[in-house]
């Protein structure tokens, strides 16, 4: 019978801050419009240093670090992930947009495309965008957007929570450049 032994701090061979500063980051960016919870935005910075993003963008009235909510969920992840503040997503758009970035909103729409059938090669330049706890993306917001990603649903709600949906698309995301033929 295999023994399972959680790691210890030092076998997990963490980043400082400086170190992952410094490291070669994935080219994919995480918009958050208009998220209500600070608990949701520290979530989405956590998630993001999991997965060496390049930078989140908050756009609108989404709380923005230093947040005491946002660092009792970032857990230091506010530190380490760069960021910027954008009075709307539509700015935020422009900017990804002039820099070669593909434009997905996260939100269930016509022609969405199913984030299993979401196929992006591992240098591509991504950014998507998480919206609103209760409205979600905005409609002038997907008008912008090269495309929507949806994430498939099987229960009543047909929603999930925006640091829930994150973790997921970022995951697949990410899956699906570190091992392509998976």
């Amino acid at each position: 019978m295999a023994t399972n032994k959680k790691l210890s701090m030092d076998e997990l061979n963490r980043k400082s801050v400086e170190e992952f500063k410094r490291s070669e980051k994935t080219p994919v960016i995480a918009v958050l419009e208009n998220i209500r919870s600070a608990y949701n935005v520290g979530s989405v910075f956590r998630t993001a240093d999991a997965f060496l993003l390049e930078a989140i963008y908050i756009t609108g009235y989404t709380c923005v670090p230093p947040h005491k909510e946002i660092k009792k969920t970032a857990l230091g992840a506010e530190d380490s992930v760069d960021w910027k503040h954008f009075a709307n997503a539509a700015d935020a758009i422009l900017a990804l947009k002039e820099n070669g970035y593909k434009v997905f909103a996260v939100e269930q729409a016509v022609n969405s495309l199913q984030l299993q059938q979401a196929s992006f090669s591992a240098n591509e330049k991504i950014a998507v965008i998480f919206g609103n706890e209760v409205t979600g993306v905005e409609q002038s917001t997907i008008e912008q957007c090269d495309g929507c990603i949806e994430i498939p649903q099987l229960g009543m709600k047909h929603s999930l929570n925006i640091a829930t949906a994150a973790g997921v698309v970022l995951w697949e995301i990410i899956r699906t450049r570190m091992f392509p033929q998976s």
